[in-house]
């Protein structure tokens, strides 16, 4: 929700602390330098504490950051200690954020069988895009940014409770999978570069390649949509939008994606539970298209259709989401450092020509147009660079094979284990 908080409300936080609409950008790309970081340590922590332990140190981080930024917003401040007060509390923010979105794909295979694995990894996978939609339909409403950042903290402190009741592992695994301890974070990178390493670590050349090309889409489509909830502000309101209306667009994306996600997901454990690939080569060009398409479509009085573009966007790029995320499991058999690795590259992806959301939100505000074009301030060059990017990634889906070998490994291991004779 912190990520994309101030992404509506840019512009009047401009005017109500002293600071520039990059400075405003900042508060987002903080979170992109830390995140990268924080998640690359998570299957470390996981691994030597547990998903318990480390949802405490999420938790701690996302109330410390509530009430570091609200003590931002004291009027007798000066702008810069303001603004100082505002980056610490969101860097916090950013520990937090990745702690629950890595540990994901591996509580659903410590916790989850066949038939709902791929939903639980759903359910956490887009538990951040509806923090930011609530974020970007709740930030603009109150009359002033202070009361926004106020009612942000108080939004945060209300579900840290919620950490209490995150088990570590069941009594009995569900699958094969949740019965292994996840190779490290290191052993997937040997893998990846060829290097020797364990058995039950090692990838064959074309699963190799398989996760270089998720990472690739994963990274590019998830970080351009981030930097979107950034920068909605600053490329609506030139065309005459208003902050609600930016609001609204960033939350019209992300809702009706949640509502196809959760549609989706169950199919995807019992009925296309063997074609994720697929699906991706079917889904994934959309999401090209529709970022494309928005070159042309942003302009004045065209609400209809920006409604309409960032409904596409929203169903076909939230399905995508636990699919992804799945396969990258499926295709490493290591849940850890797969989920950290993806969820990695949509901050900071260096195969992409520094693509990512950091990158995405600075270069695309280097696009910004001048004070004297037409109209003042545009973005036009910057939705040019975004929609390229997104063609780029959703086009290289095609070279996807996409085997699901921890899938088959657990089937076989079900299969085994039910011809075995009850002995007493």
């Amino acid at each position: 929700m912190a990520w994309p908080w101030f992404g509506p409300i840019a512009n009047n936080m401009v005017t109500d602390f002293g600071i520039s609409l990059d400075e405003v950008n900042w508060l987002g790309n903080i979170m992109a330098l830390v995140y990268f970081v924080t998640a690359l340590v998570i299957p470390n922590v996981v691994s030597r504490y547990g998903l318990r332990r480390c949802c405490d140190v999420g938790a701690v981080s996302l109330l410390l950051s509530a009430w570091l930024r609200y003590a931002g917003t004291a009027k007798t401040l000066s702008p810069s200690h303001s603004y100082a007060l505002l980056i610490i509390g969101q860097l916090f923010a950013s520990i937090a954020q990745p702690v629950y979105q890595v540990i994901g794909p591996k509580y659903s295979e410590t916790w989850f069988d066949l038939k709902g694995r791929t939903t639980a990894t759903m359910i956490l996978a887009i538990a951040n895009p509806i923090g930011g939609a609530i974020g970007q339909l709740i930030s603009p409403l109150p009359s002033t940014t202070r009361q926004s950042i106020l009612i942000l903290g108080i939004l945060a402190t209300a579900v840290t409770p919620s950490v209490f009741f995150v088990g570590a592992a069941p009594p009995t695994p569900p699958t094969y999978a949740g019965s292994k301890v996840s190779p490290s974070l290191l052993s997937l990178v040997r893998t990846m570069l060829g290097l020797k390493t364990s058995d039950d670590a090692y990838m064959t050349p074309r699963e190799r390649v398989d996760f270089a090309v998720i990472t690739f889409i994963f990274g590019t489509i998830a970080g351009g949509t981030n930097a979107w909830g950034i920068l909605t502000a600053q490329v609506m309101e030139p065309m005459g939008y208003t902050s609600n209306e930016s609001g609204f667009f960033g939350a019209c994306l992300l809702l009706t994606g949640i509502v196809a996600a959760i549609i989706t997901a169950p199919l995807f454990d019992r009925v296309f539970t063997h074609h994720l690939a697929l699906t991706a080569k079917l889904i994934v060009p959309i999401v090209g298209v529709s970022w494309l398409s928005l070159i042309w479509a942003v302009k004045p009085d065209n609400l209809g259709a920006l409604f309409a573009i960032m409904t596409i966007i929203g169903v076909c790029s939230l399905t995508m989401l636990p699919v992804g995320l799945e396969l990258g499991c499926e295709l490493t058999r290591n849940a850890n450092a797969s989920s950290a690795v993806l969820w990695s590259a949509w901050v900071i992806y260096p195969l992409s020509h520094a693509y990512s959301t950091l990158t995405t939100s600075i270069v695309q505000g280097a696009l910004r147009a001048g004070p004297d074009a037409n109209p003042p301030l545009n973005m036009r060059r910057s939705l040019i660079f975004n929609g390229t990017f997104m063609m780029i990634a959703a086009a290289s889906v095609f070279a996807l094979r996409g085997r699901q070998v921890r899938k088959e490994l657990d089937e076989e291991k079900q299969r085994g284990y039910e011809n075995t004779p009850n002995t007493i």
